[in-house]
């Protein structure tokens, strides 16, 4: 009967998000609280488990996910993502010009959020377009397939992080195994794959055409590289140097410190604010706005990840979470391959990407522990899962279609297919890592 409940639940879930158009907080507290009456938790102790599971999530991520959202909104807006930008552009010249926007798409795609990444890197694409006369999609979809693969495996973003944190794996290992896997997945539903989409005739609109800063108001291309890859240089350093050197006690704990990816992302920030923001003439009073105009783009997301904490407490203190471990240890599908099936339907039913691995997450968590199975490539089973298949039901889909100005079965053809690549190529990855780590 409890797993009748939840399978109902998750439905719910769904139905609510998709058909509802509820907003997730909403209903994964809608949905948490009936779980909670219908598992028999006592009525007095069923908001105290979602308070629990909101806090217990929120408490390790609201650090790393705010300051990242700043660091992203500062390096957009200084003009450092235009900078990196134009010098891969020159670094590789018009013949190799889809490498230069998958490499250029993959740098800034590690500080910005996906939303503002994609608003910020279609400009440039439309301006490599009407420059060189090339194919809309033909170009864009590689520097978006970088996009999407940093949104989906790396840290400091949402999901990634969120899930590094419920699975108690290593943030530092799990984005050094994020990074290999990033290379395959974006070179295959990038520049390859997008070679059978020449035909496809597209004109952006012309509302795209971008607005860029002049050579002198940009920031230098040291600073402006720097500024944008120093969180992934110091979590890897820092999670690289205790393996390689025996560190002596007092050290040891310097770098516990310093590997801490909250202290990761400040001291990144702090070096931004400094070199792409005050020594560019910007005052202390414009740069406070510019972070707080970037707080307010992941509210939502950080309420969605809290509301998906609440929903996995409630699973916990009912018991179900272990009921559904041992069940599913004993099907013979391997744990990994499991979760990404998992959050490939969710995404499917849902269209989030970030709702899609958090509750899998919340499902999958107690099996962590029965199955010894490495938790960074748990993370990154369900992160390659919940990119699969974006359709109707995702606004990334519409954001490509729209600013492409493509019709359904193209953007089909062609976002769709790019997101499943990934996807797919990715679980791949994970399992022949799998046999290595």
């Amino acid at each position: 009967m409890s797993f009748i409940i939840i399978f109902f639940c998750i439905v719910g879930l769904i139905l609510l998000i998709s058909w509802g158009k509820i907003h997730p907080f909403l209903a994964f507290l809608v949905v948490s609280i009936t779980a909670g009456l219908l598992l028999g938790i006592p009525f007095n102790k069923i908001m105290g488990s979602v308070q629990k599971g909101i806090g217990d999530t929120l408490g390790s991520l609201v650090i790393i996910i705010v300051l990242g959202a700043m660091l992203g909104k500062l390096v957009a807006d200084s003009g450092a993502a235009q900078k990196i930008a134009a010098v891969m552009m020159k670094a590789f010249g018009t013949k190799y010009i889809q490498w230069a926007l998958v490499v250029t798409g993959f740098i800034i795609g590690i500080p910005l959020f996906y939303g503002v990444g994609f608003v910020l890197v279609v400009p440039l694409i439309f301006s490599v377009v009407y420059q060189y006369k090339l194919p809309a999609v033909y170009i864009g979809l590689p520097m978006l397939a970088a996009l999407s693969v940093t949104f989906g495996f790396l840290p400091p973003h949402p999901s990634p992080t969120a899930l590094v944190v419920q699975f108690n794996a290593n943030m530092g290992l799990t984005l050094l195994y994020g990074l290999i896997l990033s290379v395959p997945a974006i070179v295959i539903a990038g520049p390859i794959y997008s070679k059978a989409l020449k035909n496809i005739h597209s004109v952006p609109l012309s509302t795209f055409q971008p607005h860029t800063l002049t050579d002198d108001q940009l920031p230098s291309t040291a600073n402006s590289f720097v500024s944008a890859l120093l969180p992934v240089i110091l979590l890897m350093v820092t999670t690289l140097i205790p393996h390689l050197i025996a560190l002596p006690p007092q050290l040891q704990q310097i770098f516990a410190f310093i590997s801490e990816p909250g202290t990761v992302m400040l001291l990144a920030l702090v070096y931004a604010t400094y070199k792409i923001g005050i020594q560019q003439g910007k005052k202390i009073k414009d740069l406070m706005a510019t972070y707080a105009d970037s707080v307010k783009d992941v509210a939502g997301i950080l309420l969605i990840i809290g509301a998906a904490g609440g929903l996995k407490q409630v699973l916990t203190d009912s018991g179900i979470s272990q009921q559904i471990a041992g069940q599913l240890n004993n099907i013979s599908i391997h744990p990994l391959i499991l979760a990404w099936l998992i959050a490939a339907i969710i995404r499917i039913c849902v269209g989030s990407a970030t709702v899609a691995g958090l509750t899998t997450a919340g499902i999958l968590a107690p099996v962590i522990a029965q199955s010894h199975v490495n938790p960074n490539l748990m993370v990154l089973s369900i992160g390659a899962g919940s990119l699969a298949c974006s359709h109707v039901n995702d606004s990334g889909f519409w954001l490509f279609k729209e600013y492409f100005n493509l019709s359904i079965k193209d953007t089909l053809r062609s976002w769709t297919m790019m997101e499943t690549i990934i996807a797919i190529v990715g679980l791949i990855g994970v399992m022949l890592l799998n046999l290595i780590v």
